[in-house]
């Protein structure tokens, strides 16, 4: 083939091509780190509810059983927010997720009034026949991957202590999150497990001054009738029975035989809910009364017997 019949790109004009092309280069990553720098950074704050309320109410009340207490739900919620505008100064918030456990995952009156609350997002795992929740972890865990994979999120407050969450933690920093663990004062000890101390990018602990305005205690209620005799043993085994149908009634099979192994002892929860369930309908205090109170565990027992 002769050359001389193939048209030649003068040296000037091809230097000048590749000149235009890598300024026009230039222009699109100026143009794009401009739109990265004008896009402000995001924040979430995920608060695992049962750690809020065991380790505030024990802080602040001297006790983890929520029906001793009042937790001020949106006053805490939005004091997290007030120190994550503080701390992330130039992020805007996402949302607060709010993670608690509920029977069959139906909100109770109060998780209904928390999730409507705004820039909120109430997420339920189940809970147990001995008021344990199960699935909670593995939400957070979802939600923080998820959310940073997708770039939703540059910073992750998250509000628990329980080692399981260290998976979540290594999944979000994974996709380049940062992880900011808040923590409540313990009244003894530690509440946080130390793996997930370890794991996480800064740590945060709010002490009794910060956590006293939302919890408050409710007032003792003894259902003491003065004058009157109190209730035989065979009443009170009677009102046992009668408080273990309705918590089959409720909570069914299953749960019933989670609780077998363990006869002739209730684990504490459960417990705790026979007592206070057999006072109101008692309209006694039944502290104090050893014997009275083995009658009421009988009488729960025996009825769950006869249906096994």
């Amino acid at each position: 083939m002769n050359d001389a019949h193939i048209p030649q790109t003068p040296p000037d004009e091809s230097v000048h091509a590749l000149g235009a092309r890598l300024e026009r280069t230039n222009e699109l990553l100026v143009r794009m780190l401009a739109e990265v720098a004008k896009t402000p950074s995001t924040h979430a704050i995920f608060v695992d509810a049962g750690y809020v309320y065991a380790a505030a109410g024990l802080l602040v009340a001297g006790t983890e059983d929520r029906r001793s207490f009042d937790l001020d739900a949106e006053g805490l919620i939005e004091a997290f927010i007030d120190k994550a505008r503080t701390i992330f100064a130039d992020s805007r918030l996402l949302r607060v997720y709010w993670y608690d456990g509920a029977r069959r995952r139906i909100h109770t009156p109060e998780q209904q009034s928390i999730a409507e609350l705004p820039d909120v997002k109430v997420r339920l795992g189940n809970l147990n026949s001995n008021n344990q929740q199960k699935g909670v972890d593995s939400l957070i865990r979802s939600d923080l991957e998820s959310l940073a994979r997708h770039r939703a999120i540059s910073d992750a407050a998250l509000v628990g202590g329980d080692e399981d969450l260290v998976s979540a933690v290594e999944a979000a920093q994974g996709y380049g999150a940062r992880v900011h663990l808040w923590g409540i004062e313990a009244a003894e000890g530690r509440n946080q497990a130390e793996p997930l101390l370890w794991e996480v990018d800064s740590r945060r602990t709010f002490d009794l001054d910060f956590c006293r305005p939302y919890v408050t205690r409710r007032p003792v209620t003894t259902y003491e009738n003065e004058g009157e005799p109190p209730p035989s043993r065979d009443e009170v085994r009677f009102i046992g029975a009668q408080i273990a149908a309705a918590w089959l009634g409720e909570r069914g099979r299953d749960a019933m035989a989670e609780l077998l192994p363990g006869q002739p002892y209730l684990p504490g929860p459960v417990d705790q809910d026979l007592l206070i369930e057999a006072e109101k309908l008692l309209s006694r205090s039944l502290r104090g009364h050893a014997a009275l109170r083995r009658a009421l565990r009988d009488g729960f027992w025996q009825h769950l017997q006869g249906q096994y």
